[in-house]
C-alpha cells in the first residue's frame, strides 16, 4: 500500500477510536473527575510498558495544569518504591487488558493503604476493573496495526482520556492562565503572565531625562549615553511634556540649521505614550505594536504625571516576553 494511504488509514482509524469513546462518556466519568478533585493528596499513575509511558505523560499534564501528580513503575513499587505512596493519594492504574500482572500484584497493597482506584483498561470485567472504584472503559474496535498487535488506537484513546480527564479538573478547579503561568515559570507563557513593566523598566540613573529647556547638545548626549534612543522631556515640576526620539532628532536636522542651540521643548514630541509600572509586561508590547513604538514611559499608576522609568522594546525581547 502507498505510504500516504495508509498514514490516511491508520489517522481514520485513530480518529474513529477518539469518536466511539465520545460517545461512552457516562457517569463514571463524572465519578472520575468527582474522586480526583475530592483527593487531598496527589495522583498517582501507574501501568507497564505502552500503558506506563502513556500514564507518564498524564501525569505530567496533571502536574501542570493544577492536579499533583506523578508516575510509580508498579514493579519499582513492589521492590521498595511504594514508600512514595501516601494514604491520601489516588491511583490511576491504566492496562488494556485489565490482567497486567503487576498491577494485579499491586493491589493488595492499594487495598491496604485504603487508597481510592480508577481504572483505564479495555475490558469491562477484568480483574483489574472490578477492583477500581470507577473504571473508565477505554477498549477500541481496531487498532491501527494491520497486524492488530502493536497499541496505536488503544494508546491514542488513552492519551485523550487523560487529557479529558485533566481538563475537565481544570474547569472544575477554575483553573486560570495566570495559575498555568505559575506552574511554567520559565516558558513563555510564563513570562508573558508573569513579568510585569516594573520588573524590567529602566529607572533612576538609568532612566533618559531632560528639562523642557535643556539645549539639544546635551539632550542628544542623553539618548546617546543611556542608549535607548530616546529621553523623556520634563517641565520644572518634574512632569513628563514630551519626549524626544532619534525620530524627532533627524527631522530637527533638515528643520534646524542650529540645532544643537535649541531647547529640548523645540524638538520634542507631546504626549509621549506611557503603561501603569504594574501593567503586563505582554501589555507593554501590545501598546507599543499598537502605536508602532519601540519604547513607553512608566508611571506608578494611571492619573500620575511624574515618570518613574521608561521600558524599551529591547528589554521585552532579552525576557523572552516577544
Amino acid at each position: 500500500m502507498d505510504s500516504i494511504e495508509e498514514a490516511k488509514r491508520v489517522l481514520r482509524v485513530e480518529a474513529q477510536s477518539l469518536l466511539d469513546l465520545a460517545e461512552r462518556m457516562d457517569e463514571n466519568f463524572s465519578r472520575a473527575v468527582g474522586l480526583l478533585y475530592d483527593c487531598k493528596g496527589k495522583v498517582v499513575l501507574m501501568g507497564m510498558g505502552k500503558s506506563g509511558l502513556v500514564g507518564r505523560k498524564i501525569a505530567s499534564t496533571f502536574a501542570s495544569t493544577g492536579t499533583p501528580s506523578f508516575f510509580l513503575h508498579p514493579a519499582e513499587g513492589l521492590n521498595g518504591d511504594f514508600g512514595m505512596l501516601a494514604k491520601e493519594d489516588l491511583i490511576i492504574a491504566i492496562s488494556n487488558s485489565g490482567e497486567t500482572r503487576e498491577l494485579l500484584e499491586v493491589l493488595p497493597l492499594i487495598k491496604r493503604y485504603g487508597n481510592r482506584l480508577i481504572t483505564l483498561t479495555g475490558h469491562v470485567n477484568s480483574t483489574l476493573s472490578k477492583a477500581a472504584d470507577v473504571n473508565l472503559d477505554i477498549h477500541v474496535k481496531e487498532e491501527a496495526c494491520p497486524l492488530g498487535l502493536a497499541p496505536t488506537s488503544s494508546t491514542t484513546a488513552t492519551l485523550a482520556l487523560g487529557d479529558a480527564l485533566a481538563i475537565a479538573l481544570m474547569g472544575k478547579r477554575d483553573f486560570k492562565k495566570e495559575d498555568f503561568a505559575m506552574l511554567h515559570p520559565g516558558g513563555v507563557l510564563g513570562k508573558r503572565l508573569l513579568l510585569k513593566v516594573e520588573d524590567l523598566m529602566h529607572v533612576g540613573n538609568a532612566f533618559p531625562k531632560v528639562s523642557a529647556k535643556t539645549l539639544m547638545k546635551d539632550a542628544i548626549f542623553e539618548i546617546t549615553s543611556k542608549r535607548l534612543g530616546v529621553t523623556a522631556v520634563c517641565n520644572p515640576e518634574g512632569h513628563l511634556v514630551g519626549v524626544i526620539t532619534d525620530g524627532d532628532l533627524r527631522r530637527a536636522l533638515e528643520k534646524f540649521s542650529d540645532l544643537f542651540n535649541r531647547e529640548a521643548s523645540e524638538v520634542m514630541t507631546k504626549n509621549p505614550k506611557w503603561i501603569e509600572k504594574d501593567a503586563l509586561a505582554a501589555q507593554a508590547v501590545q501598546r507599543m505594536e499598537e502605536f508602532s513604538i519601540t519604547s513607553l514611559f512608566v508611571f506608578n499608576q494611571a492619573g500620575e504625571k511624574i515618570p518613574v522609568g521608561i521600558i524599551h522594546l529591547h528589554d521585552l525581547l532579552k525576557a523572552g516576553v516577544v
